[in-house]
């Protein structure tokens, strides 16, 4: 038994070597994903199958208890049977390839089985296919492990195994002959394809491991030069920041020179050939038009093809990268050898492809979105309520003829009101001392319109004047309160405007003593004007807005009324202590 023991795992290591080999071929990478198509699978059990018939061949023909040390060549006799390593090949098909890929295997194995003969021919080519079927079936509770670990993939192989001592016992009907092969077969068959399964699967894991972390490594290679790459590239191609990405890359790539180029001509060189370099030489070469207009990863591997050449460089990599779905530049790898260029290159010049034109779209996304906020803040700001134009021009007109003194005062607020409000809008945020000052505008136009009929009174915090707010955000909330708060009122209306420290910034509140409002407007004002609202219902949609833009959703505005009567409109806005140190010092 020990001699057969030693025989089996001698001709199994032969086997292992194969395996090794083999499994270092890409298309078997992909066997534990279970994914495979019809004509994959056929691939994987014809290996399977054929590796098992490997095994049968490294096996050792057992004839009344002498052990052949030869490899077997030909069919065997009646009296003579087979101990052999074939199981490892049956069970891992199933185990990595599932049920299907595991019963064709042994399929082909039993085939090949019987056509061997001897007493272990027919047990075998019975017993393999269910062996297959019996694997496959055993690896589906494993599928939440991409390979299985090789200490259970051993514990399989001890047991499976004993289905073809049991087949070869049924087969012979338990004759004495049956029982004595068994007896010497047995342990060490059951031995030789349980440690060889072992292996097997650990090989597999090691590859798939080692595969794995060279692919991490890359991809994070290329994040990594994708996102240095990024800031020189988003100010637009220019020599400069040419010169910069051309730098960064020689730094991190392991190409002897590298080029960045616009669509029409070499912008910066760097390494081996620079001293040849001419700054804006026109794109030339064949390969690098074909690159910028099919965006693709183009190899040159004859130097007719490289451009800017060097006696040194025979060998080139053009790396064509987009931005806003349009070819914007090259970046060219050169290499002294195309031995140089492995698959490693290839592979990190697509990915850089890739990541850098999603990178620049992302960038130009940001940009954009940054513009349309601009724009829209810009809009907001710009809007003047031609109500209270339209008034206080009436108002003017009124008092020219009854008091020329008071329309002319009316004329002069009026013109500073309008000045400063075009200079607000030139920026998104004005200093709270500045916001004061535009709203004490208005409010001495109002008491000029409305004498003693409305009191208006603005109570400030001291120390909050140099916080950033809105332009023109506190003058649309008072108007609301005349405009709409003291409709159809003949009694004097007030306005408070309270403006005071809160927990993580300054709170503003606006209370008046009017009507208050319609209950399907209290809350938050929404994403759109309220409908029938007028020009106040813009005005508050138009400061909320603004709000929720610069400092987010918790700034937008609250409505609510008041217990005792009237509307209240609150706000808060972030304020930094050390601005207001800054303030006190200055």
């Amino acid at each position: 038994m020990m001699q057969l023991t030693l025989l089996l795992f001698e001709r199994m290591g032969l086997l292992l070597i194969l395996a090794f080999m083999i499994i270092r071929i890409p298309v078997f990478r992909t066997l534990p994903d279970r994914r495979t198509d019809a004509a994959g699978l056929a691939l994987y059990a014809i290996f399977f199958g054929l590796f098992s018939i490997a095994g049968t061949y490294a096996g050792v023909t057992v004839d009344e208890g002498t052990f052949a040390t030869t490899f077997l060549t030909a069919p065997l006799e009646p009296g003579q049977a087979l101990a052999d390593s074939a199981s490892i090949g049956i069970i891992a098909a199933g185990l990595l390839g599932g049920v299907r890929a595991g019963t064709f295997a042994g399929l082909l194995s039993g085939l090949h089985a019987w056509w061997i003969g001897g007493m272990t021919g027919v047990p075998d080519a019975v017993s393999a296919p269910i062996i297959g079927l019996l694997s496959g079936w055993i690896g589906r509770f494993f599928d939440e492990e991409r390979v299985i670990a090789p200490m259970k993939a051993l514990f399989i192989g001890v047991f499976l195994p004993i289905v073809s001592m049991g087949a070869i016992l049924v087969a012979h009907r338990s004759s004495d002959a049956a029982i004595r092969l068994v007896d010497a077969i047995g342990i060490p068959t059951m031995l030789a394809n349980s440690v060889g399964l072992g292996i097997f699967v650990a090989m597999v894991l090691g590859a798939l491991r080692e595969q794995e972390r060279a692919a991490a490594l890359e991809t994070e290679r290329a994040l990594y030069i994708a996102e240095s790459v990024l800031p020189y590239l988003k100010r637009g191609l220019t020599y400069e920041t040419a010169e910069a990405t051309a730098e960064l890359l020689y730094r991190e790539l392991r190409a002897n020179s590298v080029a960045v180029t616009d669509t029409e001509r070499i912008l910066a060189f760097v390494g081996v050939g620079k001293e040849r370099f001419v700054v804006g030489e026109p794109i030339q070469s064949e390969l690098s038009r074909e690159a910028l207009l099919t965006g693709r990863v183009l190899v040159a591997a004859d130097k007719r093809q490289i451009q800017p050449h060097h006696p040194s460089i025979t060998a080139q990599i053009v790396i064509p990268f987009s931005s806003g779905g349009k070819t914007a530049g090259l970046i060219k790898l050169y290499f002294q050898s195309v031995r140089q260029i492995s698959a490693v290159e290839e592979a990190l010049a697509r990915g850089l492809s890739k990541l850098i034109g999603i990178q620049l779209d992302l960038a130009m996304a940001e940009q954009l979105r940054e513009l349309m906020k601009d724009a829209e803040l810009k809009a907001l700001q710009a809007q003047i309520n031609p109500h209270f134009l339209f008034n206080t021009l009436n108002a003017i007109v009124t008092l020219i003829r009854v008091d020329p003194n008071a329309a002319r005062q009316i004329t002069v607020k009026l013109g500073a009101y309008l000045r400063m409000n075009l200079t607000m809008t030139q920026s998104p945020l004005v200093p709270l001392a500045q916001e004061l000052e535009h709203l004490r505008t208005y409010i001495s136009l109002m008491r000029i319109r409305f004498e003693d009929r409305l009191a208006i009174e603005v109570s400030c915090e001291r120390g909050l004047e140099t916080a950033s707010i809105p332009p023109s955000t506190l003058q649309p909330l008072v108007e609301n309160s005349v405009q709409h708060g003291f409709r159809g009122r003949t009694s004097p209306g007030e306005v408070r405007i309270e403006i005071a420290r809160a927990a993580g910034g300054i709170a503003v509140e606006v209370r008046d003593n009017g009507v208050g409002f319609e209950p399907g407007r209290l809350g938050e004002p929404g994403d759109r004007p309220a409908a029938g609202g007028g020009s106040t219902g813009i005005g508050l949609y138009n400061v909320n807005r603004r709000l929720i833009h610069l400092f987010g959703p918790a700034s937008g505005l609250r409505l609510a009324n008041a217990p005792e009567g009237g509307a209240v409109i609150r706000f808060t806005i972030p304020f930094d202590a050390s601005r207001e140190r800054e303030g006190d010092g200055s």
